[in-house]
């Protein structure tokens, strides 16, 4: 495949105005996704290119967005669905949770609930308490919803190809941070099917399982590492439901440890469900305990210099790594 160097942002461009080519169905909708290619420009273009039939703009209610989203799909369409920060996903649980979830199985599999919620997550540029959270294990939690999570351009415009495309509900999280990162994406159409996780580094000393903003720190830290005479095998997890258990065991089997890498909160969050897991079926061959890098409970402070300090970064991870090999 011809490979481009593009950015984050374009990637999710790209893949939503292909996929609204490719499929009549497939429709956007959110606040200021239209006219103004949305909030952090990653819909710009779109509506001079497909028109106000296929791009709309919302009113400030993202329960309202939601539930028009949910009608949509029900009645055969695909809506992706634009929630601007996932901190205000809270406003439209209802939505998500009690019925877009819920409605295949509650209508006896009939119809197809294909749509796609998008929203900006995790902190890193100064936004504050309200504009800086992770919640993917809040949905992660729930039965009937996919969550998807990329950390590449290129995994960026496959996963949401690929969310667009499936008969269910997906939860599409994209890193604010990342938008403007640049990587080789392909100029031919291709997808990165979900629930598989991708072996970013190899290295046969320690498994490091990371997503989002922390995955290139996690790079980051594994080539300092490597320099140690430490070598850190990578795994980008992409899909948080489904998981891709088999990739991570696989991994632990060879190296004997673990380290969990992620924005959200330490208590509850998904890499505690990745320890279990890993504990429940590799605990004979763990060499030492797995080891968990995250947000301490606290709340994300506005002034950059005191949130660098609590969210996790790559002296976090290299310090976890030499504390267990």
């Amino acid at each position: 495949m011809a490979q481009r160097q593009i950015s984050f942002r374009e990637a999710i461009s790209e893949a939503i105005r292909e996929e609204m080519a490719r499929d009549e169905r497939v429709f956007l909708m959110g606040e200021d996704v239209g006219v103004l290619g949305g909030a952090f420009a990653s819909t710009k273009g779109i509506y001079q290119q497909f028109g106000e039939e296929r791009v709309k703009d919302t009113p400030i209610s993202e329960t309202a967005i939601i539930g028009f989203a949910l009608g949509a799909a029900m009645a055969g369409m695909r809506p992706i669905a634009e929630i601007m920060r996932v901190d205000w996903m809270t406003i439209c649980m209802d939505e998500i949770v009690n019925q877009t979830a819920k409605m295949h199985y509650m209508t006896g599999g009939r119809p197809e609930v294909a749509m796609v919620i998008r929203a900006s997550s995790e902190g890193g540029i100064g936004l504050g308490a309200q504009h800086s959270q992770s919640f993917e294990t809040w949905f992660v939690h729930v039965p009937g919803l996919k969550v998807v999570i990329p950390s590449t351009p290129y995994d960026a415009k496959g996963l949401l190809k690929a969310a667009i495309r499936d008969p269910d509900p997906v939860i599409f999280l994209e890193s604010g941070i990342l938008y403007g990162v640049s990587g080789p994406v392909p100029a031919e159409d291709y997808i990165v099917p979900l629930g598989k996780a991708d072996v970013k580094r190899e290295g046969k000393d320690v498994t490091v399982v990371a997503w989002g903003t922390l995955l290139p720190k996690t790079l980051n830290a594994a080539q300092t590492l490597a320099g140690e005479g430490i070598e850190a095998e990578v795994i980008d997890s992409r899909s948080l439901r489904p998981l891709d258990i088999d990739t991570i065991l696989a991994s632990v089997r060879k190296t004997g440890k673990l380290v969990v890498a992620h924005e959200a909160m330490k208590t509850c969050g998904v890499g505690a469900e990745i320890a279990a897991l890993v504990q429940e079926k590799a605990f004979d061959h763990l060499d030492a305990p797995i080891q968990r890098v995250a947000t301490p409970d606290v709340i994300i402070p506005v002034n950059r210099t005191l949130e660098r300090f609590v969210l996790p970064q790559e002296d976090n991870v290299i310090a976890a790594v030499k504390s267990i090999v």
